[in-house]
């Protein structure tokens, strides 16, 4: 859901190449494109088409549920589905609120990010209030963390301070190269690097997710 297509690209696709993304599912009610089985899961992607569905769906028919409806005929394929969400609080954010069951936050750990986590909330309780009242929040995952620096320390420590009033902090992903590398050969961190400290916080993250109900 996000038009910069970072994932898109991470799982190897070319977003300028694709014919059919998420956009046409959203404003032209197609049906998801999935391609399947890149690296064991299944993507809709997207490419910088998906800009343009922000002023387009501003006047749509029920587009809070446009995500929802697209996601109905294959929700029962899969155990999770992972929407991955823009770095902003506009129509596609609220659009995968309202679809979603629950949301996990990742935040970097600067005290910027968790200024902007009290927008994200406000939206969410918005949405819970009005929308989705089932809408939940599965924790929050500090990122970018550099223990040797006492800024990145402060922060994680307000972030568990605060954040842990209204879902799971869970422990830090440390700021890397080796993201950086593993998103040049587009494969995951656990396959570049699998002994990588951010593996073991990843599997702890998808257990607690496997857990919920």
């Amino acid at each position: 859901m996000d038009p910069q297509a970072t994932l898109t690209t991470f799982m190897g696709l070319v977003p300028r190449e694709l014919e059919k993304t998420i956009y046409n599912a959203l404003v032209e009610e197609h049906p998801l494109p999935i391609h399947k089985n890149i690296h064991g899961m299944d993507l809709a992607p997207t490419n910088i088409a998906l800009s343009l569905a922000e002023a387009q769906l501003v006047n749509a028919d029920m587009r809070e549920f446009r995500l929802k409806e697209a996601l109905e005929p294959i929700k029962n394929d899969y155990d999770f589905i992972i929407i991955d969400c823009p770095p902003s609080l506009g129509i596609l954010s609220n659009i995968s609120l309202v679809a979603s069951d629950y949301i996990l936050v990742p935040i970097e750990t600067h005290f910027k990010a968790l200024e902007g986590s009290n927008e994200l909330l406000k939206t969410v309780a918005r949405v819970k209030s009005k929308i989705n009242r089932d809408l939940k929040v599965a924790g929050f995952v500090p990122t970018k963390y550099d223990s040797r620096n006492s800024h990145d320390t402060r922060a994680l420590g307000t972030i568990q301070e605060i954040l842990s009033q209204v879902g799971k902090v869970f422990p830090p992903v440390v700021r890397s190269t080796a993201f950086t590398d593993a998103s040049e050969q587009r494969i995951p961190l656990a396959m570049h690097a699998p002994k990588h400290p951010a593996v073991a916080v990843f599997e702890e993250l998808a257990l607690s997710i496997e857990s919920l109900e």
